[in-house]
């Protein structure tokens, strides 16, 4: 990365990662996002901006003004993965349903939060049934699904009839804990860095955008969207004026791909297909200008709000960059070097 633009990202990174913990701290699995909204309308009027709610709940805020009818729209996800309550099983244990992407497996024995409509909220453990390795002799063959584990409340609950009394009841969210860390060797790692990580980073832009004042070719706008993780986050909302979307989301991390945590990841061609090949191509010439940290892969299992947005019905072109997450829909790591590669790429390829 050249000096400038070295620079320019190492200012606004404590501000991204500060953000990036706070995001991380409000619950906000597919539906269940009015606080995280509530707190990134804030910020933006803290920054100086006019964010409005969009009717689906997303974030809709402009962050730059230019002459023409070629605005860039930025889409970024608050929403993570989580569960609902599907059911209270008779020994006082919940089922749970899961909303999005998240592996039975993957969050075994994590801790957990009920979040009830009308009654607060109350502590849990997502474990296997009956999941005492010296009581259970299938504990290691038993398969990991939402029908063998269950949410085992920190309540002093026997039966169905308990826990109704404590106001739970179905189709109450089921959010996990992001378990938070930085370490002093830059690593983050975190639940949900898919994708409150770029969330933050478009903060970090609109920050950059607010006290630098470059001069910008296009107008800008942020969407921060909900119900990404189940597949219509950026369906909606596109500003009239558009003629562009990107993406910003976890860049994959894994085999066959060339993509590490510290660097921005350009998407070439995921589930949904090829990415527009000017917006790509442009978005590489960018980072090869500006001499930064990319990869360009094509992602075997994925699909980005743009997509949504497309199939919508918009006319636009589209691509999709972020820093590179390692173990996605998982216990998730990047690096805050991937976070600086993702802000300058913004800073090259748009102002």
């Amino acid at each position: 990365m050249n000096t400038e633009k070295q620079l320019l990202t190492d200012k606004y990174l404590d501000y991204i990662l500060t953000q990036l913990q706070n995001l991380l701290a409000i619950d906000s699995p597919s539906g269940y996002c009015r606080r995280v909204a509530e707190y990134l309308c804030h910020e933006y009027e803290t920054l100086g901006y006019h964010p409005a709610l969009t009717a689906k709940g997303g974030v809709l805020v402009q962050t730059g003004e230019a002459a023409g009818e070629n605005g860039v729209l930025l889409e970024a996800h608050m929403d993570t993965l989580g569960a609902v309550v599907a059911r209270i099983k008779d020994n006082g244990r919940l089922v749970l349903s899961p909303v999005g992407g998240m592996n039975a497996n993957n969050a075994e024995a994590e801790n957990c939060r009920v979040l009830t409509r009308f009654n607060g909220v109350y502590e849990g453990t997502f474990q296997l049934e009956n999941a005492s390795v010296h009581v259970n002799g299938d504990y290691s063959r038993r398969e990991r699904s939402y029908s063998t584990m269950e949410v085992v409340l920190d309540e002093d609950v026997a039966d169905r009839a308990d826990v109704e009394k404590l106001g739970i009841r179905n189709g109450d969210y089921v959010a996990f804990c992001p378990r938070t860390v930085i370490t002093s060797s830059g690593y983050i790692k975190s639940r949900f860095l898919d994708d409150k990580l770029s969330v933050a980073i478009l903060l970090g832009y609109a920050r950059y955008l607010a006290e630098e004042k470059p001069e910008l070719r296009r107008c800008l706008w942020q969407h921060i969207t909900v119900y990404e993780e189940v597949g219509h986050g950026g369906s909606a909302s596109v500003p009239a004026g558009v003629n562009e979307a990107i993406s910003v989301d976890m860049g994959c991390v894994g085999d066959g791909l060339s993509c590490t945590e510290r660097m921005v990841s350009i998407c070439a061609k995921d589930s949904g297909g090829p990415y527009h090949y000017d917006v790509v191509t442009g978005l590489v010439r960018a980072a090869m200008d500006g001499d930064i940290s990319y990869a360009v892969d094509v992602y075997p299992h994925y699909g980005s709000d743009v997509e949504a947005t497309l199939k919508a019905g918009n006319d636009l072109r589209h691509g999709l960059i972020g820093p590179g997450v390692y173990a996605s829909h998982g216990y998730e790591r990047s690096h805050i070097d991937g976070v600086k590669n993702t802000l300058a790429l913004l800073i090259s390829y748009l102002g």
